[in-house]
């Protein structure tokens, strides 16, 4: 099936893929401090709650090694990014 360019993106190798929507929501997004000296945790983590439809699902972003985490959350905007809805066969905005 050909996909809409908007839905079109490339892996690490090149090979292209298609950007499919799991489920759609809002969300929340937390770092950790600490109670005593009010300063975020060394490590940085945040916290992800994605409030969809079907409910909640909680993900940890801790970050690792270099520029990368469990859960990668580019600190710049990103441009505006599009996904493949199967239910609907066509493109749309994440939010």
């Amino acid at each position: 099936m050909d996909y809409p360019y908007p839905v079109i993106t490339g892996d690490k190798k090149g090979s292209k893929e298609v950007r499919l929507l799991v489920d759609k929501g809002r969300f929340v997004r937390y770092q950790y401090m600490d109670p005593r000296t009010g300063d975020t945790v060394e490590n940085g983590k945040y916290s992800l709650i994605l409030q969809t439809p079907k409910g909640e699902e909680h993900l940890y972003i801790i970050p690792i090694k270099g520029n990368r985490a469990l859960v990668v959350y580019p600190k710049d905007k990103a441009k505006e990014r599009k996904v493949w809805n199967p239910a609907k066969k066509k493109a749309e905005k994440l939010f």
